[in-house]
């Protein structure tokens, strides 16, 4: 026997429930095959909510370490690492158990269960509760989500390594770290191992950290990691990883040279990529390109009922993009089946991106390099923090915002910011970018002083001003 739907999602992640909740709502009979031990998905179980909960009390212990600066007297002490772990397991518990349940009110059925494609209409499910069963469907999305990313350096998988998850639910810590990697996840690690007291260097390949973004905002964020005593570099060649009496040795170039870093532990955060393991999507005729699932603006697939929304795809992977595209997928499926041609396409204009380190790093829109490439005419302006009233009060030592807008139309086209509450104050320009603001238009809204969010009136000033 088999189970028949119009919709089919793969995966009951943040993209996966967007697209099985968008599609139940339009009327289609709808399952989601979810086969992990817990419910939930990355962003609830392992990555934003639980990194954030953590990062929380890393962000408390720096203000106690830095109170003397402010006429105050704190002592820090030892951080409780198993108190701070207990603390995140129950914010998590309640963040995991609402969408558990989001997933089981009836809207949509829930297959408890592993999929893989039997062909390009039917689901071959193993079972969590044992055997297997089939599914037919008219559509689908895979929501399958990501996974960690080991990448072939000699003797790192003979050595053994850390991962987020395991500096998730530790609960104690050793002395010293070796983070591999200059993205989010490192940063964010690598912040709250520090601000924890713990000795951090920090290895990444590239030429510098966040290399998505624009230059100077890596600059900024190694310069205040510095300052804390974080060992970064940047531009290495990593040749081996091999236990030593001392700990874990990492032999690497750096500048010419061959250097060695020995630390208690390893922590590897060089990425993610898309879990498509077991999927068998060559059965379905979906294509795979560089590790991701191909996709038009539709999100539909090389096999044009089938979609993907989240980490499988080519995109940013962070939670809002996931879930507008499990949305847009829902929309258009359900056209599909109402035999119209599915027409709602994504649009990556206000892709936002932040990384909760400190000083904190947020972004939206296009860059610098995207947009020389795209040959479109812009300029640029930045202010920094450490020539702002409020943000000097606050003791910022490091950091800037910085605003992209078209040379000759003057709409706001990116922007970026390093520094307190980053991820926070991006969303003013999001919202102005949302209505097509342009610099002049930014410079007529109206900003309390003193704040932290006038310091983008001084960046729109100058545009608007050239």
């Amino acid at each position: 026997m088999s189970r028949e739907y119009d919709f089919v999602v793969i995966g009951g992640g943040s993209a996966g429930y967007a697209a099985a909740r968008t599609a139940a709502a339009a009327g289609l009979r709808t399952a989601v095959i979810d086969g992990a031990e817990t419910l939930g998905g990355l962003c609830i179980l392992r990555g934003c909510m639980p990194s954030k909960a953590l990062i929380e009390s890393a962000n408390r212990n720096l203000v106690i370490r830095r109170a003397e600066a402010f006429g105050l007297k704190a002592d820090a002490g030892a951080a409780n690492v198993k108190a701070i772990r207990d603390r995140k397991r129950v914010l998590i518990d309640d963040f995991a158990g609402f969408r558990q349940g989001q997933l089981q009110d009836g809207r949509f059925d829930l297959i408890r269960g592993v999929a893989a494609f039997a062909d390009a209409h039917r689901l071959t499910v193993r079972l969590r509760e044992g055997g297997q069963e089939e599914v037919v469907f008219r559509s689908a999305c895979i929501a399958t989500g990501s996974k960690v990313s080991v990448p072939p350096i000699p003797g790192l998988v003979e050595t053994g390594f850390w991962t987020s998850d395991d500096i998730l639910d530790t609960e104690s810590l050793p002395k010293s770290f070796i983070v591999l990697g200059g993205g989010a996840i490192a940063l964010e690690m690598t912040h709250y191992l520090e601000a924890l007291g713990k000795t951090v260097t920090l290895i990444q390949r590239s030429s510098r950290l966040l290399n998505f973004m624009d230059t100077e905002c890596g600059e900024a964020v190694a310069a205040e990691f510095v300052d804390r005593g974080v060992s970064v570099h940047c531009g290495t060649k990593i040749l081996s990883v091999q236990q030593s009496p001392a700990g874990k040795t990492i032999t690497f170039e750096h500048e010419g040279e061959v250097k060695m870093v020995t630390a208690d532990e390893l922590l590897l955060a060089t990425g993610r990529a898309a879990n498509l393991d077991g999927l068998q999507l060559e059965r379905a005729g979906v294509h795979v390109h560089h590790g991701k699932i191909q996709t038009s603006g539709t999100m539909q697939t090389t096999a044009a009922h089938i979609f993907a929304a989240g980490d499988v795809v080519d995109s940013m992977d962070v939670v809002h993009i996931a879930i507008q595209e499990g949305e847009i997928a829902a929309r258009n499926a359900s056209a599909l089946i109402k035999s119209n041609a599915p027409s709602e396409e994504i649009d990556y204009r206000l892709t936002l991106f932040g990384v909760f380190c400190d000083p904190q790093v947020a972004g939206v829109g296009a860059s610098e390099a995207e947009l020389t490439a795209k040959g479109i005419p812009f300029a640029t302006a930045s202010y920094p923090f450490n020539d702002h009233g409020k943000s000097m009060i606050m003791g910022v030592k490091h950091g800037f915002v910085k605003m992209i807008a078209h040379r000759e139309t003057g709409e706001i086209l990116g922007a970026s910011v390093v520094g307190p509450e980053a991820t926070e104050l991006i969303h003013e320009v999001v919202v102005a970018m949302s209505f097509r603001s342009t610099v002049k238009q930014f410079m007529a809204i109206p900003h309390y002083h003193p704040t932290l969010s006038e310091i983008w009136t001084y960046p729109a000033e100058e545009l608007a001003d050239g």
